[in-house]
């Protein structure tokens, strides 16, 4: 899986941020929003870690 993918830990951690959503360590291995939604509670540390590193990493944030 590559980093910036559609649905990765990372991909989602940034979008969440992006958005003002709260920090919530998810990804879906079949890309946003298709297939099963995986939990943090199954994922693995590297996983969370990618997600966590691109929610902080954010820099630009929607204008409602």
């Amino acid at each position: 899986m590559k980093v910036n993918e559609h649905g990765s830990p990372a991909d989602r951690g940034s979008a969440d941020a992006y958005y003002g959503r709260r920090m919530n360590p998810h990804w879906w291995p079949s890309g946003s929003y298709e297939g099963k939604r995986v939990e943090s509670r199954d994922m693995s540390q590297s996983q969370i870690d990618a997600y966590v590193e691109a929610y902080e990493a954010q820099d630009s944030f929607k204008d409602w």
